[in-house]
């Protein structure tokens, strides 16, 4: 049974969120701010976290900023804000998804196995039926131990970044579109998906290229998408 950390500082807000996810037989973890839900996620294992922006003491930026340091799970952000800045500033510290109060609680949980399913399928080597091995240049990508390589250097992604870069990579050469890249990761229809998937491009781009702003690898085509260059 999948454990995932709620925290929000209304309590309504994680009773409710409570109550839709134990529906769906997952066991919740309860946190009414992020010093709590740090503690806890030490105190227990915690598949995912749903994290709200604004929370007195230490708010879900800084505790995701925290969580990150040593952990890789999915964490999915609350905010009442809606501005894009918020989003880019959510994505840029480290969270995978990003949902605005007011939400519809069964968008949540959907988003919830979403995320759950990609960690799984990128933590789980005995899922995969067969390795295989993708190559571009000193760019590797080994999909039976979910390990990226750059010229020998391991590679740490979220696991987003690395579904976006095996997508680009099993198919190099290829222009996708930003609508595609989200259509074909997040499993849903891209209305402004825009922010998002540059977000993650931008992350993957600082992690696999010596030099971002001139890039060997994750390249753009202007007005079209993005591609991984042929070696």
């Amino acid at each position: 049974m999948p454990s995932i950390l709620v925290c929000d500082d209304d309590k309504q807000i994680v009773d409710a969120i409570d109550i839709y996810l134990t529906g769906e037989g997952f066991q919740v973890i309860k946190a009414y701010d992020g010093a709590e839900a740090l503690e806890l996620l030490e105190q227990s294992p915690v598949d995912l976290m749903i994290l709200d922006v604004m929370m007195p003491g230490l708010d879900g930026i800084r505790t995701t900023l925290k969580v990150r340091e040593t952990s890789s799970i999915p964490i999915i952000i609350l905010s009442a804000k809606s501005e894009d800045a918020d989003k880019i500033l959510g994505l840029n510290i480290g969270a995978d998804d990003y949902l605005t109060k007011p939400f519809n609680p069964l968008e949540l949980v959907a988003r919830v196995k979403s995320q759950l399913r990609r960690y799984t399928q990128l933590g789980n080597v005995s899922q995969q039926n067969q390795g295989q091995i993708y190559r571009c240049g000193g760019l590797q990508i080994n999909d039976d131990n979910k390990e990226v390589t750059v010229d020998g250097e391991s590679i740490k992604l979220t696991p987003i970044e690395y579904n976006i870069l095996l997508l680009l990579v099993k198919n190099a050469g290829k222009v996708f579109s930003i609508d595609e890249i989200y259509q074909q990761i997040w499993n849903e229809e891209a209305i402004g998906a825009d922010n998002t998937v540059a977000v993650h491009i931008r992350h993957i781009r600082e992690k696999i290229e010596i030099n971002p702003r001139d890039p060997r690898y994750l390249k753009v085509v202007w007005g079209v998408g993005y591609k991984i260059e042929k070696q």
